[in-house]
């Protein structure tokens, strides 16, 4: 049964997508008592955090946060797996960048710079390197790269679902439920003092946190509706060559290619070569669009293919996902308070990039949570990433900078 009016959380935490269930985990671990609640379960069909398999990379081009932030997560999550004994839901496969001299050099350049200065691991590729190791790839004579041989994959789906696993292993209490838009009773500023599920019970918090991706918009209209941007995304999975070994790892690493705004992955548990168009699709809602992969995305993977791998030029398609990107207007995540309640916060945009952030958003949030108003049995002083970037990084996240028109800045 749901918490009701008689009892209380410090914390109620909505949405066990990847932001959710590790926000959930990191307020159980400085001491807080939390309720976690998702409509339809830990990284379900419908979710962004769904899906087999998300990218865990360093480079962000001059984006310090982002690198710094994902080399905290690894480790994090690293170490969460083996506490549950579940190694195999991180794959190092490393990362290759596939850059080019004309096309968005100055991102390239950037990461090594940033990579650089961080001293994280790489390693620059001439064109002539590529050629040699990875030949499966048909690159242009202007390409270069940049490997970052310690970087990898995440299982996605079972990767949320071993964090919330965790999270209840150390007290949380884990529920399915759907919940009601929470309104303003009044025009002041004000508490919000219990959540209507919608089966007809009340959850009771000091603080409530929804990380819903993209059902964000869909329970705060008025104030997200123009400022999280929901689009289609269609992934296909093709079937390697029989006897051919060279599209699993280590023969071939996860890869992106800047110029075509594809990436993918090799061939992991044998389920096939994974190709993805990072381009945003057409707006959609997660509960109603089509997950059938349509025939013009599948013809655009195809061409791709022909022209980066010919060798996977008429593979078959063993596999297909249709989800979705939730994103702000520049792509930067959304971690605020809301405006009309004081104990509410809002977290979300993060589709595209954000997967692997999952560790770093959580002890930020639980840090920023648990410093502004729950009861200090549950009290923990701010991370030292956070005191760090301080009202900088605060601001950067803040409701306050998220445009009603995107403008995409974050890759």
């Amino acid at each position: 049964m749901l918490v009701r009016k008689s009892d209380s959380y410090d914390v109620a935490v909505i949405g066990a997508g990847v932001f959710g269930s590790w926000i959930a985990y990191c307020l159980r671990k400085a001491g807080a008592s939390v309720l976690l609640l998702d409509a339809y379960g830990p990284a379900h069909a419908r979710a962004s955090s769904g899906g087999e398999s998300r990218i865990i990379r360093m480079g962000y081009g001059p984006d310090e946060i982002y690198t710094r932030w994902s080399l905290r997560a690894l480790p994090l999550w690293q170490e969460l797996f083996a506490e549950a004994g579940r190694p195999e839901l991180f794959n190092r496969t490393g990362v290759l960048w596939i850059a080019d001299e004309a096309e968005r050099e100055s991102y390239a350049r950037d990461t090594v710079t940033t990579l650089t200065e961080l001293r994280v691991p790489f390693e620059k590729l001439s064109n002539d390197d590529l050629r040699h190791r990875y030949s499966q790839i048909a690159v242009d004579d202007s390409s270069w790269g940049i490997l970052e041989p310690s970087s990898g994959v995440l299982m996605a789906r079972r990767a949320v679902q071993c964090v919330v696993e965790q999270a209840e292993k150390i007290g949380v209490n884990y529920q399915i439920a759907a919940v009601h838009s929470p309104k303003p009773s009044s025009a002041v500023r004000t508490q919000l003092l219990e959540l209507a599920t919608t089966s007809g019970e009340n959850i009771s918090a000091f603080t409530f946190v929804f990380a819903c991706g993209p059902w964000l918009p869909k329970l705060f209209p008025t104030l997200l509706g123009n400022r999280i941007f929901i689009s289609r995304q269609e992934i296909f999975f093709f079937g390697v060559p029989p006897g051919d070994a060279r599209f699993q790892p280590p023969a071939l690493p996860t890869w992106l290619i800047l110029r075509d705004e594809f990436y993918g992955m090799p061939d992991l548990e044998s389920r096939g070569f994974k190709v993805a168009n990072d381009r945003h699709g057409p707006a959609v809602d997660p509960d109603t669009q089509s997950r059938i992969a349509t025939p013009e995305a599948l013809a655009a993977a195809r061409e791709f293919l022909a022209r980066r791998f010919p060798a996977l030029r008429d593979a078959p398609v063993v596999e297909t996902r249709v989800c979705q990107y939730e994103n702000t207007s520049n792509g930067d995540f959304l971690i605020d308070q809301h405006p009309d309640f004081a104990n509410v916060w809002l977290v979300g945009g993060g589709s595209g990039h954000g997967f692997k952030h999952g560790p770093s958003v959580g002890e930020y949030v639980a840090a920023r949570v648990l410093h502004t108003g729950v009861p200090s049995r549950a009290s923990t002083q701010p991370s030292a990433e956070q005191s760090e970037q301080g009202q900088q990084l605060d601001h950067r996240f803040s409701l306050a900078t998220k445009e009603s028109a995107q403008h995409r800045a974050v890759f």
